[in-house]
């Protein structure tokens, strides 16, 4: 059946490449993949595979049924591009690029969907199989996403955890998806094991203006707290402890208006991130601390507005394990690494606290994530080996009445239920917003 399999997807790699070049040539930015959407369901009519869109503005939700009943297996792939403008394939005028392997992660469930649904082995198999293409995994364009929000249109600002409490994840049992690997053009699968979560941050300082070099005795310097806050914020680093990974980066995104007046507006972005939401929590209350008291010193106002991000990823080890005897049996000169801890986010870290998920790193690319340098440069280690191996895990985990399938389901203990991953994520809203704009 995998070998069967394995021949449809090699004998369909030219028009996987020509897909991914394709949304490639016009990347877009979180909940704005719509001809991106538009590419993906066009697959799906290709393949006649069943699907529904729309969900999270601009999801596409395909689902082949097996059969016999029994669990259902998400292979998910993102839509969304990254700013780098630098990038020889951005978008000239926003900037976007997919210089993080999103249009690999499209291509790889792809070829997962071409296997499993010409071949029409589905129909052995007892469980079904969802081709999800999710929107903004990148936390980008904020500004953007709390407007949605305040229209209505998004409760969270990240296309999972969107996707999680529209509901679109309940009718699935399991997921997976591959991420590429900085500078690693050969086949490589590299297994992780965990990833920092985050959450995100919009502080303002309200100072008071006055003439800079005629009174400066009459303002309120508001940059002069936000650097005060900043250097809390680093005063702290001593205190983090090394097993919890934490990294919070500020970056001052708008420091005055004008030289010759003292600051009075002044803004700041930051994540707080960690290995554990426990270590994140308690951050967090460290990290408000020290910018509430750049305020005080200076006598400025401080607006916190803090945003859920993403949890930590937490890896199930039998399907890693599955994974990797499937991209063996597919490339039987892959190399295998560890890939341990990784310091940044996804928000598959929050499907991860529901259901046994992995997320594991593929080579077939050069270059840095989010880089002007990052590029495919071996189409096969990038697509179309994790797209076999998902193939293959699918008939692994589905057949003989979904016996491997059901084995991992009932020993995993989800870290939280929907209804407790809600209310976590709403819990990190504040109401505090930016006096002006």
């Amino acid at each position: 059946m995998k070998e069967k399999v394995f021949r449809m997807i090699d004998d369909s790699a030219q028009e996987l490449q020509a897909y991914a070049a394709d949304v490639a040539s016009e990347p877009e930015f979180g909940f704005k993949e719509f001809k991106t959407s538009a590419k993906l369901a066009a697959q799906f009519d290709k393949l006649g595979i069943p699907y529904r869109k729309g969900m999270a503005i601009t999801a596409v939700k395909g689902v082949l049924k097996g059969g016999k009943p029994g669990p259902t297996i998400a292979i998910l792939g993102e839509l969304d591009a990254i700013g780098c403008p630098e990038h020889p394939k951005a978008d000239p005028d926003t900037g976007a690029a997919h210089a993080c392997g999103h249009h690999m992660q499209q291509s790889s469930m792809l070829a997962a969907a071409y296997g499993l649904a010409k071949t029409g082995v589905m129909k052995d198999l007892c469980g079904n199989v969802v081709f999800f293409g999710v929107p903004a995994e990148e936390y980008v364009q904020i500004a953007y996403r709390k407007k949605l929000r305040k229209e209505g249109k998004l409760h969270f600002l990240h296309g999972k955890g969107e996707l999680i409490y529209e509901g679109e994840f309940d009718d699935i049992d399991m997921a997976m998806m591959i991420h590429s690997q900085k500078r690693t053009p050969g086949p490589v699968v590299a297994i992780g094991t965990s990833s920092n979560g985050f959450i995100g941050k919009t502080i303002q300082y309200v100072g008071k203006a006055a003439h800079a070099a005629d009174a400066p005795d009459q303002g309120i310097n508001a940059l002069n707290a936000a650097m005060l806050g900043i250097m809390g914020i680093n005063a702290l680093r001593e205190t983090f402890r090394d097993d919890d990974a934490i990294r919070v980066h500020p970056i001052i995104t708008k420091g005055g208006d004008l030289v010759n007046n003292v600051p009075d507006d002044v803004r700041i972005e930051t994540y707080v991130r960690a290995k554990t939401m426990d270590a994140i929590d308690r951050t967090n209350a460290k990290v408000d601390a020290a910018l509430r008291a750049g305020g005080a010193a200076i006598g400025a106002k401080v607006n916190i507005d803090t945003l859920p991000g993403q949890l930590p990823l937490i890896c199930n080890q039998e399907m890693n394990e599955l994974f990797v005897h499937n991209a063996q049996e597919a490339f039987p000169a892959v190399e295998i690494t560890n890939a341990g801890h990784f310091s940044a986010s996804t928000d598959m870290g929050d499907v991860s606290h529901l259901m046994p998920a992995i997320h594991p790193f593929i080579g077939g690319v050069d270059g840095l994530l989010h880089g002007p340098d990052f590029k495919v440069v071996d189409f096969k280690a990038a697509a179309l080996l994790p797209g076999k191996a998902f193939a293959g895990m699918v008939i692994d985990l589905l057949s003989d009445d979904a016996k491997e399938a059901r084995k991992i389901l009932a020993a995993f203990k989800p870290a939280l239920t929907r209804e407790q991953y809600i209310a976590k994520l709403d819990g990190y809203f504040s109401e505090e917003e930016p006096d002006h704009d």
